[in-house]
């Protein structure tokens, strides 16, 4: 089996892999845990995983952060969690870009599609008016496309830094302008990416990586410390601490456990067999509603869909009074899959709690997915999603 970036079901397929194989076997990464602190500089960022801290650069008042997404299929929660936690923070000016005219098509993690969201601007029209280029760029994981490879690497030849999310790592890799950095990225392609982009050091057991210009995250989960930490390299850690109270979080440091999500029998293997394989063989999609209106907190929103939507059960729907476009707590305008006057072939209606803090959103809908189809299928779901701490 071949993976790609650009199917953006990369956590089901290469579990999928792994699970037929036993074991992969081949090149490793670099182990966070293990490695000597002392070797370098780079190795000491490794292990606190500190993003180096932020300086003005001309004509920019605040830090200017582009988040940019392919039109054609962009991770939903990899796109939208960056965005409301910057734009929460209120440290910079946060833009929501596409590469081309048109909204964005987003992809869950099981590759089931997500709410579509109209971007502020193309990636065109923002170097037209920023010439100079972003401080920060995020980037999701998103179709392969070549001009976004190319902006990318514009982008980072501007000075900005890149910040890639989960297996958007593959898309900066192939940008062929982080030759040599350190890295991270979902656990399922670690295999594929030893192979496919043996130029670039990639680790294991790490949340997130700082290497000069490149800070890059683990699965999709690991979005939210790694937004922390740049808000923390921004504003200070006085800052980093008050919003990480807010959004419920006790800890974004990059420490992390990857090997735990690795398929192994009589650990973790039946829950990812089950969510993956057999659900889908044995049982049909629920089709679910999350309702919700204008205001919504997007982060919350992104979580609980991509979580539903990645089951191997059901199909999780944005539902909402209407299927004109809705603007979410801090801006960012998506479009509803279906109106309230369309629900009547959906399964369930699922509501929003509004006290949910970001935080809490994917403890929420594993409680809700344990509930619905057991808690087996909820481990998977969070293994899937690389989110620490959950158990069968």
């Amino acid at each position: 089996m071949r993976i790609t970036p650009h199917t953006l079901a990369c956590a089901a397929l290469c579990a999928g892999a792994l699970l037929l194989s036993g074991c992969a076997s081949g090149p490793t990464a670099i182990d966070a845990n293990t490695m000597d602190a002392s070797a370098s500089d780079h190795h000491a960022n490794l292990r606190d995983g500190a993003v180096p801290a932020y300086h003005a650069r001309p004509g920019h008042a605040r830090p200017l952060v582009a988040v940019v997404g392919d039109n054609a299929s962009t991770e939903l929660s990899d796109y939208v969690v960056p965005y409301g936690i910057l734009m929460r923070s209120g440290v910079a000016d946060v833009m929501a870009l596409s590469t081309a005219e048109g909204p964005i098509s987003t992809t869950t993690d099981m590759g089931k599609p997500g709410f579509r969201i109209e971007p502020e601007a193309t990636i065109a029209r923002f170097d037209a008016r920023f010439p100079e280029g972003a401080d920060y760029v995020i980037v999701p994981a998103s179709r392969n496309a070549p001009a976004l490879r190319a902006w990318i690497a514009q982008q980072a030849n501007k000075g900005a830094t890149i910040v890639s999310i989960c297996n958007g790592a593959q898309i900066v890799a192939k940008s062929g302008v982080m030759d040599g950095r350190l890295a991270t990225a979902h656990w399922a392609s670690e295999q594929e990416r030893m192979e496919q982009q043996p130029a670039i050091r990639w680790v294991r057991n790490a949340r997130y990586v700082a290497d000069r210009n490149w800070v890059s995250s683990a699965g999709v989960s690991a979005a939210i410390p790694t937004a922390i930490a740049l808000v923390e390299a921004i504003a200070g850690r006085e800052r980093a601490a008050a919003l990480a109270g807010e959004l419920a979080i006790a800890d974004w440091s990059a420490r992390h456990d990857s090997d735990a999500f690795q398929p192994r029998f009589g650990h973790n293997l039946t829950a990812l067999a089950t969510t993956v394989y057999t659900n889908g063989w044995f049982h049909h999609d629920d089709a679910l509603g999350i309702r919700a209106a204008a205001g919504v907190d997007e982060v919350v929103l992104a979580l609980t869909v991509d979580a539903w939507s990645s089951t191997g059960r059901s199909h999780a729907y944005l539902l909402a009074d209407s299927v004109a476009p809705l603007r979410t707590k801090h801006g960012l305008r998506v479009i509803p899959d279906r109106s309230m006057g369309e629900s009547e072939g959906l399964d369930e209606v699922l509501e929003l709690s509004a006290s949910t803090p970001p935080g809490k959103a994917v403890d929420q809908a594993l409680d809700g997915i344990a509930s619905r189809y057991g808690r087996a299928n909820a481990y998977g779901v969070a293994l899937l999603l690389e989110y620490p701490g959950y158990r069968d």
